[in-house]
Order: structure tokens, then sequence, then C-alpha cells
């Protein structure tokens, strides 16, 4: 079995505006997953540090977060991060480039953890529906282009309102979705914006959206976790 979390951590902003990440890690622990996709978790102006100061990581987690060796400082690639348990080791990981208006990216790496190698793509998709669906197209073609085939997973911010159109209508053509539930606003969650995907040498077993009382205050997104078996 393997747990995965998706979270858009607001750079550890409250729903009461509050900059605490202590209040992540303590979400984080919460879910207990062995790998899990952050968006915002680097802070958006001036040296862009991450939002969740690594002396925390190391001391108060049991994560380690993926270097892509973008920023000192830093912890992720336009917002994008990953984290692992300490017991597990980073084979390969690059960061994506994604046409864009605004400045977006994904990142990818290949995981090794409790003997097996996954692939896990973080993505935060534009507010665009035309750019999100070429950022989708972008993806599934890097993806596509990577030498050796991996059980792959990719998770994110999609920003996709709707049911099954746009980017998700792409996506789902390579990949199925776990059915984890509205994740924002984390006050009300009405909107699938955050999503899981899997392709077919992995199986959902369970799923859902992290709704305990910390989650609802630590940011205006719940994180959402899928618990997969090997295919």
């Amino acid at each position: 079995m393997l747990t995965v979390a998706s979270y858009n951590i607001r750079k550890a902003i409250g729903i009461d505006r509050q900059r605490r990440p202590e209040r992540i890690l303590e979400v984080l622990a919460e879910i207990d997953a062995d790998i899990v996709i952050l968006q915002e978790a680097d802070r958006r102006f001036g040296a862009r540090q991450a939002a969740l100061p690594l002396h925390l990581l190391a001391e108060h987690s049991d994560y380690q977060p993926i270097d892509f060796a973008v920023r000192s400082g830093g912890i992720g690639w336009h917002g994008n991060a990953i984290l692992v348990r300490k017991a597990a080791a980073a084979v390969a990981c690059r960061v994506l480039h994604l046409p864009a208006l605004e400045p977006r990216g994904a990142v990818m790496a290949d995981i090794r953890i409790g003997g097996r190698d996954v692939r896990i793509v973080g993505m935060h998709l534009d507010l665009s529906g035309l750019w999100r669906r070429r950022q989708a197209h972008a993806i599934l073609a890097a993806i596509a282009h990577e030498e050796r085939p991996l059980p792959t997973i990719m998770a994110g911010d999609l920003n996709e309102w709707s049911a099954g159109r746009g980017c998700l209508r792409d996506f789902g053509s390579h990949y199925r979705f776990a059915e984890t539930g509205p994740s924002f606003h984390a006050r009300r969650p009405i909107a699938r914006l955050d999503r899981i995907m899997i392709d077919d040498r992995l199986d959902v077993v369970a799923c859902g959206v992290h709704a305990s009382p910390v989650a609802r205050t630590a940011s205006d997104h719940l994180p959402i976790w899928a618990r997969l078996s090997f295919a």
C-alpha cells in the first residue's frame, strides 16, 4: 500500500490570515501519507523562501523535500513541491516548464519507497481554461517522453471547476481519478479543484478529503488523499 496526499497550503496562511506553518505540519501528521504533493509551498515574492521552513520539516516531521535545485531556501518550483518520508529516496527528479501567461510549472520525481519505484508529478494549473488544457498536454507529453516506464501518480490543484470537461477530459483519456470529493473552500467545500490521478498500474483502495478542525483553518484548501495498491 502507498498513501499519497495533495495539499494547496496557500503559503501556510490560514483562513484567519495568519501564517502558521506549524499548522500545516500538524495536518500532514494527521494524514500520515507516504508522499505529499504540495502547491503554493514557497512564498511568491522576494527570495521566494519555503513557506514550510526547512528546519521545521527536519525537526518536527517525518518528511524531507525533494531537492529540485532551483532556489536556495525554497522547496519547490513555482510553488510545487514533493515531500517524502525520510526513509524514501529520489531516483530522479526534474522541473517541467509549462506554457502560461503567468508563471506556472510542474515537478516530476521518481521515488523509491518500500522497495518500489513510482513516478510522482505535482502541478498547480492556470486559472484560464485554455491555458490549463495546454499545460495538461505539456505534462502528458513530458511523461510520455520518459524512457523508463513507472507506475505514475499525478496530483495537484487543477483549478478546474467543471465536472468532466477541459483539462479533466485531457487527463482522463490517460489516467483515472481518485474520487476524493470537494476540497475548496475549506470552510465550506463545494469544488473539486484538487485532484489525484493514477495510471493503470495502480488501484485506489480508499480515498477522501481530510477535514479535521485544524485542516479547516490551516489553508483555504482541504488536503485530499488516496491509498493505493500496485495492480
